[in-house]
């Protein structure tokens, strides 16, 4: 319970134990077996940055970039917007110069009228002004800035952002602006659609309802005559697998 509930002191464990598993214990006993813990780990009495991603998964979205050189060496930078609940992607574009008013468009373009987010999570990165962070706020989202040199604290995009490099970017060498934006319009229904994804399941991002369901869908009706169809993507860089009918 202490490893699990890092905000839980000796007393609310014995309280959990008393009232929830029926196990009497004096919160000193509990203290005298609580894991040591230094410094620099000891509990704030708030919940941790971990804590709040995972309790408010389904309402957070993240954005960042990422530079992508094309054949002619000229920079590109993509732009990528993620759930945090389902890693489902859900917008995507590519710019040679953005501009904090061109990222506020793609949000505008993202985040439909009806949405139930709550937060936005991106970095210190100049365009992401302080007019983008009152785009955000019109949407009846809050804008959340990461700490100055903390990736790890917008760590699911800054891995989908990975992910896309070592599935896409790092096989093709893109001619321009609109080839790049095309790659990745091929890519990103592949990684929305077919591909699974560990930390939700094991599944696939457009068939989750919450995160973490844990359930393999598997067809009820499989016959022996069925075939398992591979359907090329990317010119055959990945496959998507399927069971059709005989």
């Amino acid at each position: 319970m202490a490893n699990e509930n890092i905000t839980w002191g000796e007393e609310r464990i014995a309280n959990e134990l008393l009232l929830k598993l029926g196990i009497p214990v004096s919160p000193r006993t509990v203290r005298k077996y609580m894991p040591r813990r230094t410094n620099h780990s000891r509990p704030r009495g708030d919940q941790r940055w971990s804590t709040f991603l995972k309790n408010h998964a389904s309402a957070i979205v993240a954005c960042d970039f990422c530079i992508v050189v094309t054949a002619n060496f000229r920079v590109l930078y993509a732009f990528v917007l993620i759930e945090h609940g389902t890693r489902r992607l859900i917008h995507s574009n590519v710019a040679a110069n953005p501009t904090a008013d061109w990222a506020r468009q793609q949000i505008r373009e993202a985040i439909p009228s009806d949405h139930q987010y709550r937060f936005l999570i991106d970095d210190r990165d100049c365009i992401f002004s302080t007019a983008f962070d009152k785009t955000i706020t019109n949407l009846g989202i809050k804008p959340i800035t990461t700490p100055r040199q903390s990736p790890k604290a917008n760590a699911i995009c800054e891995r989908v952002i990975g992910t896309m490099r070592r599935e896409c970017l790092d096989y093709v060498i893109p001619l321009s602006e609109s080839y790049l934006r095309k790659i990745l319009n091929l890519w990103i229904p592949h990684y929305n659609c077919s591909r699974p994804h560990s930390s939700i399941g094991p599944d696939i991002p457009s068939r989750v309802a919450k995160p973490s369901t844990n359930v393999v869908r598997l067809p009820s009706n499989i016959k022996p005559d069925d075939r398992i169809i591979a359907t090329p993507i990317l010119g055959g860089l990945h496959h998507d697998y399927q069971i059709i009918a005989a």
